[in-house]
């Protein structure tokens, strides 16, 4: 697990009780299934060598258990909600990296990569498995399952939507909205967050409908990850992220910045808002950044310019053009256009409303409150 901006004391709780228990689910699965899980979750190497590799941010368990712990239950009884939720995800992104063909994850082959696209598909296939299994049992499975199904419905729409976005033109009355993009990017990512927060307070017993409000908290919290990883794509470090600068404009994907780029009309933003102290970095246009920030509504440039800037994108988009410096170009437009800014501005308009919910639902949670302001000042 990362470091995920709550007290060490509390993250050291979450990683004693959550490692071995996936460990355990892991250790179920077929020789082969193991050593390609283990090498999945960073445990391992290519041949099943232990090693001490990126195993990502455990965020999904560790917000089960914090909010388990907030709803008056011990962190040790969301472990199973915390165990699927980490399975879904780990599940979600062997698979995707298969649809999307990227070769690299956590600076690390993709699974694909490594054991060929048949053997990568039944190691999700044996994730998703172990994590529906996790639910199964206990006094509160019955609820836990229907809340872990819902999500994983969603998030399969979500990446449908997602793929089916790639037909679509950039511009035009077939293209794709923001409002469509907000759509998707709350079934794909929103979901698993939703889920996680959801079977935390479940497995500590709580009514269903703090499961439903919670649910809604976690796909807020998701929305405003997905915007911040967006930006990510386009110009995050390289050396902090594990992917190549304007890695997301190189594969043509319709994220926020660049549909945020190409409608110049406010009202097509649910909200262009900025959080509290929230300040926008000090960078070189078009650089990769050691840090995002945000910065509130759109760029400083004059309402023509960031016209002409969208205009261009949009004849440079349809050229199809891809070599480094349309690429580069590109990402300088959409920075001149607002789309950076506006991608952030709306991450921290979602993140203020998981906040205003955490903070009416539980007050005194301070290490949840630390993880879900974490997320927005992310570099990886």
């Amino acid at each position: 697990m990362a470091d995920l901006g709550i007290p060490a004391d509390a993250l050291a709780r979450c990683r004693e009780l959550f490692e071995p228990a996936m460990r355990a689910a892991v250790a179920d699965l077929h020789p082969w299934g193991r050593r390609m899980a283990a090498f999945t979750l960073g445990w391992s190497d290519i041949d099943g060598t232990p090693v001490e590799a990126d195993t990502g941010k455990g965020l999904r368990p560790v917000l089960a258990m914090l909010c388990a712990e907030a709803a008056g239950a011990p962190l040790e009884s969301a472990v199973p909600g915390a165990v699927a939720v980490e399975l879904v995800h780990a599940f979600s992104l062997v698979h995707d990296d298969i649809i999307d063909s990227d070769e690299r994850r956590r600076h690390r082959p993709a699974v694909w990569k490594a054991y060929g696209v048949g053997p990568a598909v039944l190691a999700g296939d044996a994730l998703l498995a172990l994590a529906i299994r996790s639910t199964a049992s206990g006094p509160h499975a019955a609820a836990a399952a229907g809340i872990l199904s819902s999500a994983l419905v969603e998030l399969v729409h979500g990446q449908t939507e997602d793929m089916a976005f790639e037909e679509r033109p950039w511009t035009g009355p077939d293209a794709v909205t923001v409002a469509e993009y907000l759509s998707m990017a709350g079934d794909k990512t929103g979901s698993l967050l939703g889920c996680a927060a959801a079977l935390g307070v479940t497995f500590a017993g709580a009514p269903g409908e703090l499961a439903t409000r919670m649910y809604g908290m976690g796909r807020d919290l998701g929305l405003a990850f997905q915007m911040v990883d967006d930006v990510l794509g386009i110009w995050g470090d390289p050396s902090r992220t594990g992917k190549p600068i304007f890695g997301d404009l190189r594969q043509r994907k319709k994220t926020l910045p660049v549909l945020a780029a190409l409608t110049t009309s406010v009202s097509d933003s649910p909200s262009l808002t900025r959080s509290p102290g929230a300040s926008p970095p000090s960078r070189a246009s078009g650089s990769p950044d050691s840090t995002i920030g945000f910065s509130g509504g759109f760029s400083g440039a004059p309402s023509s310019a960031r016209s002409s800037a969208s205009r261009e994108l949009a004849k440079l988009l349809a050229s199809g053009a891809d070599d480094e410096d349309s690429v580069r170009l590109a990402a300088d437009l959409i920075e001149k256009a607002g789309g950076r800014a506006r991608a952030l501005s709306m991450a921290a308009d979602h993140a203020s409303r998981a906040l205003e919910t955490l903070d009416a639902t539980f007050p005194a949670a301070h290490d949840l409150r630390s993880l879900a302001i974490s997320l927005l000042n992310r570099t990886h």
